[in-house]
């Protein structure tokens, strides 16, 4: 069976959005064009990490161009997308490995997610070098989501993915760990319960 890559080349939206309350959140990444749409769920710190790389790597970008590549310094207020993802939200699969670069001659972001593999080795070293091929390989690997969006398109992606993110529980001032509604153990307070 071929690899599935679902490519979007360019999205009509590609967003970071969540199901569930906060403390219980699923996150995922939707891209949506001509009447399609993909989704796969991923973790909380990928979809922060995947945000605050498009952001350095945007920034870099300016700075090797000497500002005359098409990014804006900040997400323009009008890219605003506050809407909540497309519905239903079917998985396609959760993602394992993701990857960025900057396209140059087209000034795009390539956004890669392919989908978590997992492997039987009798080592450490076997297993990585057993999933390294799998994911190179474009023809049997894993199922992988391709985004090819414009620099502005990838400032707004990064401001909602961060508010999404940050949209979750409150952190304890003491611990910093999440508070829930009915509050937590804090350690910084010899295990007694500190309410939210």
């Amino acid at each position: 069976m071929s690899r599935q890559v679902f490519l979007y080349d360019p999205p009509d939206r590609f967003i970071a959005g969540t199901v569930g309350l906060p403390g219980r959140r699923t996150f995922f990444l939707q891209a949506t064009a001509a009447g399609r749409t993909t989704t796969v769920a991923l973790e909380k710190a990928q979809v922060e990490a995947l945000a605050e790389r498009i952001d350095e790597l945007l920034d870099e970008v300016v700075r090797r161009t000497g500002g005359s590549a098409p990014v804006p310094a900040v997400a323009p207020a009008e890219l605003a997308d506050t809407a909540p993802l497309q519905t239903p939200v079917e998985e396609e699969f959760r993602v394992g490995t993701m990857a960025l670069a900057w396209d140059g001659e087209h000034q795009r972001m390539i956004v890669e997610a392919q989908a978590l593999v997992e492997l039987d080795a009798a080592t450490d070293e076997d297993l990585a070098e057993a999933e390294e091929r799998l994911l190179q390989d474009e023809t049997n690997g894993p199922p992988m989501l391709r985004v090819r969006i414009t620099g502005t398109m990838a400032r707004a992606f990064a401001k909602r993915a961060l508010e999404v993110v940050n949209a979750g529980r409150p952190p304890c001032p003491l611990c910093s760990l999440p508070l829930d509604p009915e509050g937590h153990v804090c350690p910084r307070q010899n295990g007694y319960r500190r309410g939210a």
